[in-house]
């Protein structure tokens, strides 16, 4: 990489440092406490601000815990479990994450027979309280890390959707679920609810509904899905649009439905918009000009490769700071599978992996061995752009 050098006359190096969280290891802000500590260790001098981020998915609400008021609200998770699921009320909006109610890791270990019983009901009713609890004007839905593909049907239900099957039935007449994941119901008909709300889903994925990059084909493994769930999903899916195009909300091509199971759709059934998650929650913590004034960026995320593009925090991270007009732009990873084309497509001058390739995945995902690990990387990064020769 291209070093700049600074004269003792010269101002402090300026460094940002905006990593997402190592999933299963490390939180955005443990991630970025370990490299601000490298940051320092290569140049004690400089001057570090650190930005929490998310991309819609775990990690949202604590990204903005410092600009607005916290709460706690009782809901239910995607196996109908109750759940206490936090927000963040800024002004006249409020904040929730899907990953909160209806996340992967809730699931413990994902299988065919649990991907058959998720549902997104909890986040539905997360949304309806946090929005009577607050009385924000404007919702905002992280939309990424869940374990359900669902189409979004459990949280249109619990927001006041009626919804019929093709025996003629009504989906949960009562209001209460089944312990059976909705869409696997076939939902036929629906007549979506006036929410008083406005809803933004942040979303990390620009996916459609359905297809090869959609919901249930391409995120339902991850889930527990075994290839012939995935196509019976996939066939419920296809009906599930249809149902809602004739609703009035034709969006299973939109890009962004299909994230989170499905969930992008049904915000956009509700009238909602979708946007990149990482950029709107910078923008709503007030850290965007931190970039204009960037060194040095340092982003991450724990696995980096030719995906990350698309919409991940370490390519969002290089766009904002593209724009805004830092000198240089690196990244941090886990595991890093991005050559130096895809590096370069993502607005990152370099890309360096934290780890040894060589070892063993628990350990390298031991959260004191990956916080010194990315310690010791961004020292190097550091002195790499900042070192002469």
């Amino acid at each position: 990489m291209r070093a700049f050098h600074r004269s003792d006359e010269e101002s402090p190096l300026r460094v940002v440092v905006a990593l997402d969280s190592f999933k299963g290891s490390l939180t955005s802000s443990q991630a970025n406490d370990a490299a601000r500590e490298g940051v320092l260790e290569a140049v004690p001098d400089a001057r570090v601000t650190v930005v929490p981020v998310a991309d819609g998915g775990e990690g949202t609400v604590a990204a903005l815990a410092g600009v607005g008021r916290r709460g706690v609200t009782t809901a239910s998770d995607l196996l109908g479990r109750p759940v206490d699921a936090p927000h963040v009320k800024m002004a006249d909006a409020a904040v929730i994450e899907s990953a909160s109610t209806v996340g992967l890791p809730l699931l413990g270990t994902p299988s065919t027979a649990l991907a058959r019983r998720a549902h997104s009901h909890g986040l539905g009713l997360h949304a309806r309280a946090v929005a009577a609890a607050t009385g924000a004007r404007q919702l905002l839905i992280g939309l990424g890390g869940t374990g359900t593909t669902d189409g979004g049907v459990g949280m249109l239900r619990a927001l006041g959707a009626r919804i019929w099957l093709a025996d003629g039935s009504e989906l949960w007449p009562d209001g209460e679920p089944t312990p059976r994941n909705p869409l696997l119901d076939r939902p036929v008909r629906v007549e979506l609810p006036e929410v008083g709300v406005s809803l933004t889903g942040l979303a990390d994925v620009s996916s459609p509904l359905l297809g090869s990059t959609g919901a249930a084909r391409m995120f339902g493994p991850q889930k527990g899905a075994d290839a012939s769930l995935v196509e019976e999903l996939e066939i419920a899916m296809t009906g599930w649009a249809v149902a809602l195009a004739e609703a009035g909300a034709d969006v299973a091509a939109t890009p962004g439905a299909g994230a989170a199971g499905g969930l992008g759709a049904a915000v956009l059934a509700l009238g909602g918009s979708l946007e990149p998650g990482c950029e709107r929650l910078i923008a709503e913590a007030q850290m965007t000009g931190v970039f204009a004034v960037a060194d040095l960026v340092i982003t991450g995320e724990g696995a980096l490769d030719a995906q990350s593009a698309h919409g991940k925090v370490p390519a969002a991270i290089a766009r904002l700071a593209r724009r805004a007009g830092a000198k240089r732009v690196v990244a941090l990873a886990g595991r890093l599978d991005a050559d130096l084309a895809s590096v370069a497509a993502m607005g990152l001058d370099d890309a360096a992996g934290i780890h040894d390739t060589e070892m063993p995945l628990a350990r390298a995902m031991d959260p004191t061995v990956a916080s010194s690990a990315i310690r010791r990387a961004a020292a190097a990064l550091t002195r790499a752009v900042t070192s002469p020769g």
